[in-house]
């Protein structure tokens, strides 16, 4: 089968195209082929399938095999995948996910191909149970104890859950709490975590990865992050933010009356090849 391999500021992903409608997604192939040292290696495999009622649609299977609903990164490299294949003919198109349908926007470098992407992520959800953690209401900057460490956070699902806490913690203390967290029973579907602090105003971030574990970046993982920053006060709505994740920079901009999340950032094809199905 063909694959192109595409990376987001490090998160990165085998695309197979499936267009045609006669591609099955298969979980256990997904978790050969991510393999880092036996497979192609990647987060994650991206099947691009027809559009339902959109251009196209965009599915994810995680290095584990399991389904996830969005992802920010990827997103972006199936919009550069869709218009430098010619798959989609214009520069603003629609792509279907299990999260909704979402806008992508692409840019073009002097050779003609993508070099960035802005997807119109929608709006946030702030509803603890619909993103979802066991709690009524919203989570926001809430205290919680994180196996024994004290900390804030809050809940945002950007259609994939995220848990993401601005308290001052150790490398130590990430590192123990981020496996810890995505799979703590206030989460029924577990969750991403994100450890986050402001410098100038400008947010940065470790994520740990519901599904594929510490990843260099995540941008449903930055979308949400950005949320909580601006509802909690520390940084402004309407403007696009910095957000530095270990593989990059994305700009998130979170509008005031939560109708949309902007997130803007690069997207690279790295090789193509095939793989015996």
């Amino acid at each position: 089968m063909r694959f192109w391999k595409y990376q987001g500021i490090g998160n990165d992903f085998v695309l197979v195209d499936g267009t045609a409608g006669d591609l099955a997604m298969d979980a256990e192939w997904c978790r050969r082929v991510c393999d880092r040292h036996y497979g192609v290696g990647a987060d994650g495999v991206l099947y691009v399938m027809p559009g339902e009622g959109t251009d196209v649609t965009m599915r994810i299977i995680n290095a584990d095999g399991s389904e996830a609903e969005m992802c920010g990164n990827g997103i972006r490299c199936v919009a550069k995948w869709c218009v430098d294949s010619g798959t989609v003919g214009k520069d603003e198109f629609t792509i279907h996910t299990l999260a909704g349908d979402l806008r992508a926007e692409t840019f073009r470098k002097d050779d003609g191909t993508v070099g960035t992407v802005r997807i119109d992520m929608g709006a946030p959800i702030l509803d603890a149970r619909s993103v979802p953690v066991d709690r009524d209401g919203r989570f926001i900057d809430e205290p919680f104890d994180a196996d024994g460490v004290p900390i804030r956070a809050s809940a945002v699902s950007m259609g994939n859950p995220h848990f993401i806490t601005f308290t001052p913690l150790t490398d130590e203390q990430v590192d123990r709490l981020g496996p810890v967290l995505e799979r703590h029973p206030f989460f029924p579907r577990k969750t991403n975590v994100e450890f986050c602090r402001v410098e100038d105003g400008k947010i940065h971030i470790r994520v740990y990865e519901r599904g594929a574990a510490w990843t260099l970046a995540c941008g449903t993982g930055a979308c949400a992050t950005t949320t909580a920053a601006a509802l909690i006060g520390l940084v402004p709505f309407d403007t696009a933010v910095d957000v530095h994740l270990p593989g990059g920079w994305l700009k998130i901009t979170v509008d005031k009356q939560l109708r949309y999340v902007l997130m803007e950032g690069p997207a690279e094809l790295v090789f193509t090849g095939e793989t015996e199905e």
